[in-house]
């Protein structure tokens, strides 16, 4: 797996402080992914990525985004969301390294709404299901928790 992780670089930026070539390409992959690939009927555009506490945290390689999430602060709970990773990089170890670092530069408990058939791979990282599967953006999808 390191030889799949060498060239990659993780960052994270509020949306204030990013570059717009970069945020659209972020923003770009998302909508293929949620909307184009897995037909979610929600806009990912949410209004959220504006809220003060929202950070983006992606990997990219040769300057261009691979994988990303979007982490959000609610009365000190880390919220990860839109977690995504472009098809060709997939199993490869990418989002593992990005969730990996999310857990080195937060603190507290963190929850996140899993598409219910990615719970076990979230379980590896130590989140534990935290509730009934329900519909979201037309995807099944698990309330996960990781408390510490």
């Amino acid at each position: 797996m390191a030889d799949e992780l060498s060239g990659i670089r993780i960052l994270r930026r509020r949306l204030e402080e990013m570059d717009a070539v970069m945020l659209y390409r972020l923003l770009w992959m998302r909508s293929r992914v949620f909307n184009g690939e897995q037909h979610a009927t929600d806009d990912d555009l949410d209004g959220r990525d504006l809220e003060p506490s929202s950070s983006l945290m992606w990997a990219q390689r040769d300057g261009l985004p691979i994988a990303s999430l979007r982490l959000l602060d609610e009365d000190g709970t880390t919220v990860i969301g839109r977690l995504v990773t472009e098809p060709e990089y997939r199993g490869r170890g990418i989002a593992g390294a990005l969730l990996r670092d999310v857990l080195d530069v937060t603190e507290g408990p963190l929850v996140l709404h899993a598409q219910a058939h990615l719970a076990d791979w979230y379980a590896r990282f130590g989140f534990i299901v935290d509730g009934p599967e329900f519909m979201e953006a037309g995807i099944p999808h698990v309330p996960m928790r990781m408390t510490r």
